[in-house]
């Protein structure tokens, strides 16, 4: 995992007034309260602008069933929201519109395989902030502006706590990844640093797949129990 990509702040940013003014009309829309009620205090809360169901109201980030994604009804008086979701050519699974409050905590925590190097990843567009917002990723403060479009590998530990006294509104957009994407990501980083690290099996581990192996009459699996001899020689 160290050698992996944590975050970047693409070369590009969006233009703040559309976008904080077409949120500004959102407000007084329902939003609700963060699922994972464990992870925060304060008042975190979300609407969605793209799900699945095309529902304001699901704000899941996980699908449930197989209903499609697609726009919710607040886009329809969000046009340049919209832009700013149809200029990225990936495939996307959620848009969200994420509010921390003025004094809000989100604790220290992980979103399992949410990073490039799974395939999925996760944009943030800062909408309203403030300097004393604390974006800890990995140990590390993060200090995003508005209007800015940042990746966050959501696989390493973060949190946020919202010192400020005006809430902080980022759009967050989870999306697959793809060639456009692969080259968006690429300009800022190695290929090489979005790529996992194999697991590191014990000897316990590797001598059990030694057995399962040789059970296996395949040239990969012939292969594989060299490897792992030598390994554990």
């Amino acid at each position: 995992m160290e050698n992996l990509v944590k975050h970047i702040r693409f070369p590009f940013t969006f233009n703040v007034e559309k976008l904080q003014q077409e949120v500004q009309n959102i407000l007084t829309q329902k939003w609700i309260n963060h699922y994972n009620a464990n992870d925060y205090n304060g008042d975190w809360s979300s609407i969605a602008l793209l799900s699945q169901g095309g529902k304001s109201e699901n704000i899941n980030a996980i699908h449930i069933g197989n209903e499609k994604v697609s726009y919710t009804e607040i886009t329809t008086s969000c046009t340049y929201l919209k832009d700013v979701i149809d200029s990225l050519l990936f495939e996307k699974t959620t848009a969200r519109l994420l509010r921390l409050a003025a004094g809000a905590y989100i604790k220290p925590h992980t979103d399992n395989c949410l990073g490039y190097e799974d395939g999925v990843f996760r944009i943030h567009i800062p909408v309203i902030t403030n300097p004393n917002v604390e974006f800890i990723l990995d140990n590390e403060r993060l200090i995003m502006k508005e209007g800015e479009c940042w990746y966050i590998d959501a696989n390493f530990t973060h949190s946020v706590a919202n010192k400020g006294t005006h809430d902080r509104i980022h759009l967050v957009i989870d999306g697959i990844r793809n060639e456009w994407t692969d080259q968006l990501f690429f300009k800022e980083a190695n290929p090489e640093q979005f790529v996992k690290p194999e697991p590191q099996l014990t000897l316990a581990e590797k001598k059990l797949l030694l057995a399962q192996l040789k059970t296996m009459n395949t040239p990969i699996a012939e292969e594989l129990i060299q490897k792992i001899s030598k390994e554990i020689e």
